[in-house]
């Protein structure tokens, strides 16, 4: 009996049939995977070039998943591919910010006005809890659990506004504006302010304001842009 012969004794043994497809994700997104969540723990930092010999060593593959791997980083523009010299992680500071900012405020300030719009009443009290969270967070200071939190909060919103399209364009870029990682919230007296803007934007989805949640949102995140660009400057 051949390789494949047997692969199909296998599947009809486990109950799985032949026009079933076989969920297994390629080798190098897998890498992928991996490398982009060092990328947003800061594992590894903004700047810092990738050593492929060492992670291949470390992760036991070839270079080539490993170099699938950074073209699929490179395209979400957390990696910069660097002719001749190699890979590292983006910087996200400058320029950067700047043009993207204002994109994802109007990308966001409109996921927010469409999640009210179609908001239910149980998924207005999901929302509430995931805010509960951001609250305890702030209360203790903590600014990475806080991060983390914030991160579900606006993802949540995202998914409210009910457009697959607004969903994927604004998570690819929050993506890229996790780079920038928690670092305006460690400027003294941000991490309450970012704490009132949260609270106004969950005072328009209780109010139905579909308006309000829009614009509240779109200032939360002109704040930060502006937090951030003051924090370059000391």
């Amino acid at each position: 009996m051949n390789y494949s012969s047997l692969r199909f004794q296998a599947r009809k043994a486990n109950g799985t049939h032949m026009g079933t497809a076989i969920n297994q994700k390629p080798l190098y997104l897998e890498v992928a995977d991996r490398l982009r969540e060092r990328i947003y723990t800061q594992a590894m930092k903004p700047g810092e070039w990738i050593d492929e010999k060492a992670l291949c060593d470390e992760l036991g593959i070839s270079r080539t998943p490993l170099r699938e791997a950074l073209k699929v980083l490179s395209a979400e523009s957390l990696v910069e591919l660097v002719p001749r010299r190699g890979c590292c992680v983006r910087t996200l500071d400058g320029d950067g910010l700047n043009e993207l900012f204002p994109v994802m405020a109007s990308l966001e300030g409109l996921c927010a006005r469409l999640a009210v719009e179609h908001c239910t009443a149980a998924q207005l009290r999901e929302l509430e809890r995931v805010h509960a969270q951001l609250e305890k967070a702030a209360a203790a200071g903590d600014v990475d659990r806080y991060f983390d939190h914030n991160h579900v909060f606006h993802r949540a919103v995202q998914e409210l506004s009910h457009n697959r399209w607004l969903q994927r364009i604004t998570g690819e870029l929050r993506g890229v504006l996790r780079l920038a990682r928690h670092k305006q919230l460690t400027v003294p007296g941000r991490l309450d302010e970012s704490l009132a803007e949260h609270r106004a934007i969950m005072e328009a989805f209780r109010a139905g304001d579909a308006k309000s949640a829009q614009q509240a949102m779109e200032q939360h995140l002109c704040r930060q842009q502006q937090v951030l660009q003051g924090s370059e400057k000391t």
